[in-house]
């Protein structure tokens, strides 16, 4: 690996919000485009800072990619129980795409969950678009739970989320 993943500073808040708004916006994963309620909420890394734990990857002092850690029963958790961890807004740099950020991601949170006390799970949600993040979590040992998929958006029936776990 030419980069490193810690915890996200104060001063990776705007570039790590931008790479995750950007991510979206050019995957075509916000109904509404630009005008998306949530992309604001990808924006706001230091919002999720405040109540889970964002982590980034870093090389030569640009960040390339993060995700957000959501320990056992943290207020940003959307799916997870008792006893598990989830994972939220992974997302890396277009540029950075193809140098395994977005899998080292997914196994530092995994690695993170395997030292909360009681987690015996990871859990997340993803868009059914989303098809290379599929790929990395089931290369990883992620199994499909098509019993807990949900729609965030009850409202539009077409927004239903995937949901996927880690077992440790």
């Amino acid at each position: 690996m030419d980069f490193t993943i810690g915890p996200a500073g104060p001063e990776e808040y705007d570039p790590l919000g931008e790479i995750t708004a950007q991510a979206y916006l050019r995957d075509g994963l916000l109904d509404f485009g630009e005008s998306d309620a949530y992309l604001g909420e990808l924006r706001d890394v230091a919002k999720r800072a405040a109540t889970a734990e964002v982590l980034v990857a870093v090389a030569d002092g640009r960040v390339l990619g993060g995700v957000t850690f959501v320990p056992a029963g943290g207020p940003m958790a959307d799916i997870a129980r008792a006893g598990e961890a989830e994972i939220r807004m992974l997302a890396v740099a277009h540029a950075a795409r193809g140098r395994g950020v977005g899998e080292a991601l997914v196994r530092a949170c995994v690695d993170r969950a395997r030292t909360v006390e009681g987690c015996a799970r990871v859990v997340l949600s993803s868009q059914r678009a989303m098809r290379s993040a599929h790929r990395i979590y089931e290369r990883l040992g992620f199994l499909r739970t098509p019993d807990r998929d949900w729609n965030p958006l009850p409202d539009l029936d077409d927004i239903t989320l995937v949901t996927y776990q880690f077992t440790l």
